[in-house]
Order: structure tokens, then C-alpha cells, then sequence
């Protein structure tokens, strides 16, 4: 399929006022963060005549139902969209460091057979670009779980976790110049590669 024919969304999950969300040693704040990595993959996925929105701008935490509705009313007059939450993943509550490492996708209970594939194309993207996917099952990389941002939007949607915010060597990497650019072009290929196959 063309690419420019599909409108890629872009969800950055959590806002500044949202307790907890960052790392033991505050370098590392959630709502911060995957803005600045929307904003990465925006860029570049822009760069390469992409079509791609952002669904949150605001540094405040914008409900899940608002979150939802933006995504759905692009879906409304658009047939091909697909969408990206954004987010970093947690073992604790943030108030300590914890072991648990790497990055993960997970799609609805409900997911589409193309929301398997784009978190398919994901999870590839991340393995080649050197990440640990953490996996449900052997032959199954995408996690299931109920989640509002994948339930309760119209279109293949998957979450992905970009590592553990309250694992130190993880926030190390995150924080690094090499950490950033790994995350971002890791989204943008997997992707393009899921719209080439449309």
C-alpha cells in the first residue's frame, strides 16, 4: 500500500500530573519521556513521506476516553489508520529499583489479526535493532492484555513498554544518545514494514 495513504498515530500515554511514573532517581519522568520519543518517531517517519499525527500535545494527562475519541474520529473518515501508544514499563512502584528488564508490545484481548501484525513487525524491529523482547509465549511476542488504548479504538492498535523505568541499567540506556535513537528508529521500521505489507 502506498504509505502516505495510511495516517499513522501516535500516543503518548500519561501526563505530568500522574503520580508515580518515573524512575526511583527522578532522571527518568514517563509523561517527559514518551513525548520526546513521539516527537522522534514523528520526525522521522515525516522525513521518509509518512502520514502521522500526534494524538496528545499536552504536557496534562488527557483521559483515556479523550485519548480514545481523538483516535476514533480519525478513524471515522479515514480507512487506513493505525496507532502507536507510547509508554515506559514498571516493576514497582517506582519508589525502588526493581530487576525486571527489556521492551514488550501488547495488543487488546480483543486484537484484530492486524494488530497482531503490526506488533509482530514491532517486536522484529526491536530484536534487529539489539533490544531484549520480553515474550508470552514462544511463537507469540505480543502480550494480551486489556487495554483501553487497544480495546476501545478503531483501528490496529498496539502499546509498546520501552524498557523499565525503575530498572537503573535500563533508565542508563534509555537516557543514552544511543538508547534514544535505537527506540525511535526501531518504531519507525517495524512500522513501515507492517504498511508495506498491507
Amino acid at each position: 500500500m502506498d504509505k502516505g495513504k495510511v495516517i499513522i498515530l501516535l500516543d503518548n500515554g500519561h501526563g505530568a500530573e500522574t503520580p508515580g511514573k518515573r524512575s526511583p532517581d527522578g532522571r527518568l519522568m514517563e509523561w517527559e519521556y514518551t513525548r520526546q520519543l513521539a516527537g522522534a518517531i514523528e520526525a522521522r517517519l515525516l522525513a521518509g513521506g509518512y502520514n502521522v499525527r500526534r494524538i496528545v500535545e499536552e504536557a496534562a494527562d488527557v483521559p483515556l476516553r479523550e485519548r480514545c475519541r481523538r483516535v476514533n474520529e480519525v478513524c471515522r473518515t479515514h480507512p487506513h489508520v493505525l496507532l502507536i501508544s507510547l509508554h515506559c514499563n514498571a516493576a514497582g512502584n517506582g519508589s525502588q529499583w526493581c530487576e525486571a528488564r527489556g521492551w514488550g508490545a501488547y495488543v487488546s484481548l480483543n486484537a484484530s489479526e492486524n494488530s497482531k501484525r503490526l506488533a509482530r513487525s514491532l517486536c522484529e524491529a526491536a530484536e534487529l535493532f539489539g533490544q531484549k523482547v520480553r515474550r508470552y509465549a514462544p511463537g507469540q511476542p505480543w502480550w494480551p492484555q486489556d487495554l483501553a488504548m487497544c480495546r476501545d479504538t478503531k483501528c490496529p492498535a498496539v502499546l509498546t513498554e520501552n524498557l523499565f523505568q525503575d530498572n537503573r541499567a535500563d533508565v542508563d540506556y534509555l537516557l543514552s544518545a544511543e538508547g534514544r535513537t535505537a527506540l525511535a528508529d526501531l518504531h519507525v521500521q517495524g512500522i513501515a514494514d507492517y504498511i508495506r505489507d498491507l
